[in-house]
């Protein structure tokens, strides 16, 4: 491609909506453009790297036997209401009606899609296993869509569904996901780790997502320092410190009119926070839901929602609700007597012994707690994993980053199959329910971490199998004839040979095309100049400061070697 015809435009400054790299420097490399609020034109650039990823996934799905598919994004309501999910999926779905006022969404996902063309499609066992995939938009009405393509409400994706006979088979169809994934990421040259993580609306006995470490993440990923595991905060399970046990005293009202946080406590009573248990007021599908932790912890909504079976709203209780269920003012909520739809009751909390709780009213809390004696609920693990907890496969000490999600992989079962009546008939003649997974990957996500990852001040750094051209070709002096005519000698025999090149044939000073081809960042960087003389060009690597003098006749070959290294 000659530059001269693409429609391209670099910018110099950073965009001021832009926050993080990868959302910088796509809008200033010409990547795409912003039309709405989470919604962005691919420009021609931008299509190609998007391309170039699709190329490998497809070839490493295509290896585990999968075959694609093409769904509509235009889904009829009957089927998300026949799975149970079109309201279970809230305020995110985009959700519309046609001119017969049939309810119809914009897919966010489509596991009822595929479900519903195994169902008619498949009869006997013998046609499994199979996986289905697709690469198509999705649209989500994200609260706040920031980052760029990080968090979007238009986004490539592409999901597949495996369908099986049995668990076996389910786990054989999860691991060749797994594997393909690593070698996809792999080959996106992202530094990606697989942690486990909660299933969330997708439902199923089992999900694990795959991660790239970042500071923009906007998940947070536990790892232990001493073993293999990793999980999603969301899922991570947390082990209660053994204390050694007190002998219960006498449960005491204590006036505390100042003191409504945990830090007013701590300095009103001088007792450390660990000696504090606090109550978290919920509202989740207009019931009530109170959440006994430790001072000094986080609650972990995941776990609340995921242990009430699962919620379309869910939020902090206003003033007037924890009014209605403590009798008193914010700060000075407690179990005792509360009158909550649910008690959810940290299970650190049993290992405290005479703790403080707010006493249900304004100005008082109760002092010398304990569970069992003073009030009971539903025990559980409710709380976020903090640094320095206990491994809970090895024992060793848990590590907090954050991380983009980039891909995911469910072990649904028969979630859908069963209650969209998806099934086959066995080898005994008895009909059975498929056994589902879903694999999905965020390309428009996987773009823009390989740049987080692959960049540095002057710009993007793409590695060579997904830039969007491996090679750009500069005559130093656009009006020197020979220059011109070497450079379109170089260009027209790498295209012979299959490879994307660019020639930088604009009338513009070198100094402006060098800075346009590393801010791209194009990978290969030939400059025919005034050695030709000498019978030599510049080879440069984006990702190296060497420059190289290559005989004329050597160019090809130092070329290809680098494509060799693919």
């Amino acid at each position: 491609m000659k530059m001269s015809k693409m429609l391209l435009s670099t910018m110099k400054e950073l965009p001021t909506e832009a926050e993080i790299p990868s959302h910088q420097l796509m809008l200033r490399a010409g990547l795409m453009r912003k039309l709405a609020s989470g919604v962005y034109n691919y420009m021609p650039l931008g299509l190609r790297v998007l391309r170039k990823i699709e190329n490998i996934i497809r070839v490493e799905m295509d290896k585990t036997g999968a075959q694609e598919f093409l769904a509509p994004a235009l889904l009829p309501s009957e089927l998300w209401k026949e799975s149970g999910r079109w309201q279970v999926m809230g305020p995110e779905m985009f959700k519309l009606k046609d001119r017969n006022q049939r309810e119809f969404c914009l897919g966010p996902t489509h596991e009822e899609v595929f479900t519903d063309i195994a169902r008619n499609e498949i009869k006997s066992y013998k046609q499994l296993p199979l996986n289905l995939y697709q690469i198509q938009t999705k649209y989500r009405d994200e609260r706040r869509p920031r980052y760029g393509v990080i968090r979007s409400r238009e986004f490539i994706m592409k999901d597949a569904y495996s369908f099986d006979v049995n668990n076996e088979g389910l786990d054989i169809s999860y691991n060749k996901m797994y594997e393909a994934y690593t070698k996809i990421f792999q080959r996106c040259f992202l530094n990606c780790k697989p942690v486990e993580a909660d299933s969330g609306a997708m439902g199923g006995s089992g999900s694990a997502e795959f991660m790239v470490k970042s500071e923009i993440g906007e998940d947070e990923v536990v790892f232990c320092s001493s073993c293999t595991y990793a999980a999603n905060l969301e899922k991570a399970p947390t082990i209660a410190d053994k204390i050694q046990k007190e002998a219960e005293k006498e449960l005491k009202k204590i006036q505390t009119p100042h003191a409504r946080t945990i830090n007013e406590l701590v300095a009103f009573l001088n007792i450390t926070s660990e000696k504090f248990a606090k109550t978290l007021i919920y509202i989740a599908d207009n019931k009530t839901i109170a959440v006994v932790i430790r001072g000094d912890r986080e609650a972990n909504e995941t776990k609340v929602i995921n242990a009430i079976g699962g919620a379309v709203e869910f939020q902090m209780a206003p003033a007037e609700m924890v009014r209605e269920v403590t009798f008193a003012e914010v700060g000075f909520a407690g179990p005792i007597g509360i009158k909550c739809d649910f008690v959810l009751v940290d299970n650190e909390i049993l290992e405290m012994f005479n703790f403080i709780i707010g006493a249900n009213i304004t100005g008082y809390h109760y002092e010398n707690v304990n569970y069992g004696r003073d009030f009971t609920g539903t025990i559980g693990d409710f709380r976020n994993v903090v640094e320095g907890d206990r491994c809970p496969r090895c024992g060793g000490s848990l590590n907090i980053a954050r991380g983009i999600e980039v891909g995911h992989i469910f072990k649904l079962g028969t979630k859908y199959s069963e209650v969209m009546g998806a099934g086959f008939v066995d080898e005994d003649g008895n009909t059975k329910p498929l056994v589902m997974g879903c694999y999905g990957i965020g390309l428009n996500r996987t773009m823009a971490s390989i740049i987080e990852e692959h960049h540095d001040e002057n710009g993007i750094i793409w590695p060579l199998e997904i830039a969007p051209y491996g090679v750009v070709i500069i005559p130093a002096v656009i009006k020197n004839e020979d220059q011109v005519k070497l450079a379109e000698v170089i260009y027209n025999r790498l295209s012979a040979k299959g490879i994307d090149v660019l020639l930088d044939d604009r009338n513009e000073r070198t100094g402006v095309k060098f800075k346009d081809a590393d801010l791209i960042g194009i990978p290969i960087r030939i400059t025919v100049g005034k050695r030709i003389t000498e019978g030599k060009v510049e080879f440069k690597l984006r990702d190296s400061e060497v420059v190289e003098d290559i005989p004329i006749d050597k160019i090809i070959d130092r070329v290809e070697k680098e494509y060799s290294r693919i």
